[in-house]
């Protein structure tokens, strides 16, 4: 007999004003004090007092410094974090749509972090794009605000799912699509631009050369990727392997394409598809 499935998180499931529960992580809000995290009995327990200003994506910087376990992996991190945005604000869809507007104004006025490669990703595409594993879609989201034609895609449902519940919110109109990024169920050359910001750190050089494959038969033009120069692969964010530019270098090179490598907040790797 199989073992039943593991359950699938909801991250627009109904919960307690102030507290969000998934699994062995609990989030709750509290009226003071600095973000800490308490294991017991196999159970996380994280406690905060952010307010609706606090919900951005400069949260995952704070997060990851906060984190002082070496045990602390992607699923406990991902699971933080939506539980800091649900616990936050009352509201499925108010905590998210709060989450979003303020990460987008934040990486739109260059406040944030990702800002610079957001702004450079935004310089580099041409035409109609299709973002591989675009996660919360930050980036279509821009792209789309600007008025281009962008699909976003992600392996995990629930982040499409959350991202066309909020697109609407926000404004924005953005195709998704439910796909793994090595295997996309889209005609070839179907779109001017194919994107692959920070992914490649997150798979293997199999699965990466997949990705790339897939990126160059569905770019009429131009297929962009960038990734973190990291000394050491940050496992809480899921990253697998690391990259410098001689390592981004031997990636075009492989591919047989005319290309680009430059460094700009990390590497970049442009290919021309045509």
């Amino acid at each position: 007999m199989s073992a039943p499935a593991a359950p699938v998180m909801d991250s627009l499931a109904p919960s307690t004003p102030g507290r969000w529960s998934f699994g062995h992580v609990t989030v709750e809000r509290v009226a003071s004090g600095p973000l800490t995290l308490d294991r017991s009995d196999g159970t996380l327990l994280v406690r905060h007092s952010l307010t609706a200003d606090d919900l951005s994506e400069r949260l995952v910087a704070g997060v990851t410094a906060s984190i002082q376990d070496a045990d602390f992996g992607q699923d406990e991190f991902e699971l933080t974090m939506v539980g800091l945005v649900r616990s936050t604000v009352d509201g499925a869809l108010e905590s998210w749509t709060t989450y979003y507007r303020n990460s987008l104004r934040e990486l739109l006025d260059g406040s944030a972090d990702f800002a610079p490669i957001h702004e450079k990703a935004h310089e580099l595409v041409r035409g109609s794009v299709l973002d591989l594993g675009s996660c919360f879609g930050f980036l279509p989201l821009r792209l789309a605000g600007a008025g281009m034609d962008v699909t976003a895609t992600d392996i995990l449902p629930g982040t499409m799912i959350l991202l066309d519940a909020v697109a609407p919110e926000l404004g924005i109109t953005i195709n998704t699509l439910i796909c793994d990024a090595g295997e996309v169920p889209t005609p070839d050359k179907s779109a001017d631009t194919v994107t692959a910001i920070h992914l490649l750190e997150h798979v293997d050089n199999a699965v990466g050369e997949k990705v790339i494959a897939q990126a160059l038969r569905i770019a009429r033009e131009r297929v962009v990727i960038a990734v973190p120069f990291e000394d050491e692969a940050t496992a809480c964010h899921g990253h697998i392997r690391t990259f410098d530019l001689e390592s981004l270098r031997a990636v075009g090179e492989k591919t047989g394409a005319a290309f680009e490598v430059f460094e700009h907040h990390g590497g970049w790797l442009i290919l021309d598809a045509r």
